[in-house]
């Protein structure tokens, strides 16, 4: 099948796609703020960037695109248009992920990755309690 869009149309429209401040990560960041969690974002002097970061409890949020970190989920859909680069792409996105995720554990981070797909309004509720879950840990109280 081939693109409906031209080679420049389509380079202009993945350009315009942001990677920091995303909906996602503001729905999250939102949700955590009302439930008294205060934190930093996009902290890099931190291994990866995390999206969100909760020095209180030694925690650190990644927020992934379904689409850009190859999630294995109804909403991740490998571009059948050079399909080569978009694949190498989203291997090199998984393996720094992974690494950036071991480097901050090593550090005594607690590492919660949340995708996309978990932030959508008929699961996002169930995926920010288990977010909150584990961040406080067992405690209840903030």
């Amino acid at each position: 099948m081939a693109d409906f869009m031209s080679k420049d149309e389509r380079s202009r429209m993945m350009s315009r796609i942001k990677s920091v401040n995303t909906k996602p990560e503001r729905e999250l960041r939102h949700y955590l703020w009302k439930q008294g969690f205060r934190y930093r974002i996009n902290v890099k002097k931190l291994p990866g960037t995390p999206d969100i970061v909760l020095p209180k409890y030694k925690t650190v949020i990644f927020v992934n695109g379904c689409f850009w970190h190859g999630h294995d989920c109804k909403d991740y859909r490998l571009p059948k248009t050079n399909s080569a680069f978009w694949e190498q792409k989203v291997i090199a996105n998984r393996n720094r992920d992974e690494e950036s995720s071991r480097k901050l554990s090593s550090l005594g981070w607690n590492v919660i990755t949340v995708w996309e797909c978990e932030l959508k309004t008929r699961v996002f509720e169930a995926t920010a309690a288990r977010v909150v879950s584990e961040i406080a840990g067992d405690k209840s109280t903030i």
